[in-house]
């Protein structure tokens, strides 16, 4: 095994928060892979290395493949992930975190609704709510971009999708960033507490959703995984785990998308004004949006056995942290990868993850996207920002600004 540098790499700085595009550069710079200590993890940056470690074939995301019952609820008490019994349930194991006939199967049952053609049905909707959303804000002066507006669509709509009530969705955010918040780097037991909390919840919640769509189904994905759990395609703690899993996915990532996109908008104007006199050209920007600023920058595998891993031998079950915001700056990769272009093509950018556990919700996630932008941009004539520099929030696995305070003047 290759010996770990002398990089400094602190994910919970502010530092790191405000840019980290920096201590990417250094990633990609250094020889090999890099090693985290605080994950036990050995880091990929570049673009080429990140591919080859999430589309081996003998690379997965489950523990349970690599380590035995006991080295597993060994690891989970040295990282602070024991003593959850909700969170572990619903949350630590999920589609997400599956691979093989179990992640197909799970995947299977919800596909259906989220291909291009189901979720352009949504288009109208999705636009008479947005419309609806600026209607009530485009007499303000200024507004923060992230709570006004942004944190009101993914999850409205994933709600809609799932068969959640209009009403509950805010609700559905806050249980789903307090879940989330406890996969970064800071797993304190006061984070650990707030998780299994709004894990139990959550579940709680669920149950009661549930058994109404018992007693009356509709055409919601709630009412399809009624009917799969009934013809054996998934158990119990399968079906709140994909649920909870949808609706934390449909949330977070595309709230902060949204902001860090307009955030690149703001940062380079001539972009804003060629999307003004190039509408056409949205759906490449919101591509690169995704590109500059992806907002799940990290995730993980294990090796099956021992291989060669992008130059170097590695052990059975090792971890691999795998770099998505360093990737999509590579410029081996992306012609001036620095600098954000809304036409650049071609873009395959690693945002969404490759492979098996491509984003299940990548059409939904564009869609909404390019609605609000187009929106915003022919509905008011002049956006920009209204503070020196927005916060970004600090951790790993988490990109986009905690707040956005624009003005603008309505069209």
């Amino acid at each position: 095994m290759p010996p770990s540098t002398d990089l400094s790499f602190e994910p919970l700085s502010d530092a790191f928060a405000q840019d980290p595009y920096p201590t990417y550069e250094a990633l990609r710079e250094s020889d090999g892979l890099t090693y985290y200590e605080e994950f036990d993890v050995w880091l990929a940056a570049r673009f080429d290395d990140v591919m080859e470690i999430v589309m081996h074939e003998d690379m997965v995301r489950s523990m349970e493949h690599v380590a035995s019952p006991e080295e597993i609820s060994a690891q989970k008490q040295a990282g602070n992930w024991h003593d959850m019994p909700h969170h572990s349930r619903f949350v630590q194991f999920s589609l997400l975190d599956s691979d093989g006939d179990i992640h197909d199967r799970l995947r299977k049952q919800v596909f259906k609704l989220f291909t291009p053609v189901m979720v352009g049905k949504l288009r109208d909707e999705i636009q008479a709510y947005v419309d609806s959303l600026f209607d009530g804000l485009q007499d303000q002066s200024e507004i923060d971009f992230v709570a006004d507006l942004a944190a009101h669509v993914p999850g409205h709509v994933i709600g809609r999708i799932i068969g959640v009530p209009d009403e509950d969705c805010p609700q559905l955010r806050i249980w789903s960033e307090n879940i989330v918040q406890f996969f970064d780097v800071d797993r304190s037991d006061e984070r650990k507490e707030l998780a299994e909390r709004n894990t139990t919840e959550f579940y709680e919640y669920l149950l009661k959703l549930k058994a109404e769509r018992e007693a009356v189904p509709r055409d919601d994905l709630l009412s399809v995984m009624i009917q799969a759990e009934r013809q054996g395609h998934m158990n119990h703690d399968e079906f709140f785990s994909t649920a909870m899993l949808i609706l934390m996915a449909g949330h977070g990532s595309t709230i902060d998308v949204l902001g860090s996109g307009l955030h690149a908008l703001l940062k380079f104007p001539a972009e804003m004004q060629r999307l003004r006199d190039e509408p056409g050209v949205m759906k490449t920007a919101v591509q690169e949006m995704f590109r500059y600023e992806s907002p799940l920058p990290f995730f993980h595998r294990y090796s099956t056995k021992d291989m060669d891993v992008c130059g170097s031998m590695f052990p059975r079950a090792t971890k691999f942290g795998v770099l998505y915001g360093a990737a999509n700056r590579d410029p081996r990769q992306f012609p001036n990868a620095d600098t954000f272009d809304v036409g650049r093509t071609p873009n395959w950018h690693t945002a969404f993850g490759r492979g098996a556990h491509f984003c299940l919700g990548n059409h939904l996630a564009r869609l909404d996207m390019d609605i609000i932008f187009s929106t915003l941009l022919r509905r008011f004539r002049s956006v920009e920002l209204a503070e020196e520099a927005p916060k970004y929030k600090r951790g790993l696995s988490v990109r986009g600004p905690q707040a956005l305070r624009v003005a603008w003047k309505p069209a």
